[in-house]
């Protein structure tokens, strides 16, 4: 027999001072190397937590932050590097990733993890990967502190 236990679990997610306190840093290291960026926060059910455009933001930033944030989120492994690492030797996963809705490659989007739990993820578009990248590492610093 089951119990009505066997039917849900528990889970953690993002909470929205957790979002705003990432997003607060993602713009703050954002205007420390001069770039205007998008910046999309996700909480673990894929639920938009914090959106942020930038003035002169490129207009496409909106919605690549966006699709980088929910391939974290979906794969739970960061966009860019560790993505092309995992795809790059196999041929077909190669081809057929590009047919995935929202799938991208370009760095800057990462799931948000506390206590070793997935609760979220971020996505940064604005510059180079790379300076994306930093701004997604300043967010998940702020929230070890």
């Amino acid at each position: 027999m089951s119990h009505s236990t066997d039917f849900t679990i528990s889970a953690r997610t993002l909470s929205s001072v957790a979002a705003e306190k990432a997003l607060a840093a993602s713009i703050k290291r954002a205007r420390e190397i001069g770039l205007n960026a998008s910046i999309c926060i996700l909480d673990a059910s894929g639920r938009l937590k914090a959106f942020h455009a930038m003035d002169g933001a490129p207009a496409i930033s909106h919605e690549t932050a966006q699709k980088k944030a929910k391939m974290a989120l979906g794969f739970g492994m960061p966009t860019g590097e560790t993505w092309f690492k995992f795809i790059e030797k196999d041929p077909i996963l190669l081809q057929g990733a590009r047919d995935l809705p929202d799938f991208i490659l370009l760095g800057g989007g990462s799931p948000i993890r506390l206590a070793d739990s997935m609760v979220g993820a971020i996505g940064v578009s604005g510059g180079h990967y790379r300076q994306d990248e930093e701004i997604v590492a300043a967010a998940l610093q702020s929230l070890q502190s």
